[in-house]
């Protein structure tokens, strides 16, 4: 049973910075990407980041430049490194990884963590 765990949500204020850990220890990053989604009430969930087992990384337009996404093979974490946070960045945030099918597909969720920028 693949679980993610995340941890390091919480509220600060705009222009500080958080991270957020996302660990698996069932899960091997071997072959499809894991990622961040993030969604507010009343919209659709994003993905923020996404990271690849060759190390290959995507953003989002409105957090290039500002978040950074990473792997630990050793740790068996994800990070998503959030600099000079918005207001717009408030919402809950959920890492994701991919099950390899006939294409890899999003398949396992953490729990979400909420993020506060006030």
């Amino acid at each position: 049973h693949v679980q993610l765990v995340e941890s390091g949500g919480g509220s600060v204020q705009a222009g500080d910075s958080l991270t957020l850990s996302c660990t698996h220890a069932e899960y091997t990053f071997g072959h499809c990407a894991m990622g961040w989604y993030r969604q507010v009430p009343g919209k659709e969930r994003e993905l923020v980041a996404s990271i690849k087992p060759d190390g290959t990384t995507t953003y989002t337009d409105s957090v290039k430049g500002r978040f950074i996404i990473s792997h630990d093979n050793a740790e068996r974490t994800m990070y998503l490194q959030m600099n000079d946070l918005k207001t717009e960045d408030t919402a809950v945030y959920t890492c994701a990884a991919g099950r390899r099918m006939l294409t890899c597909v999003w398949n396992y969720w953490g729990q979400g963590t909420q993020v506060t920028v006030s």
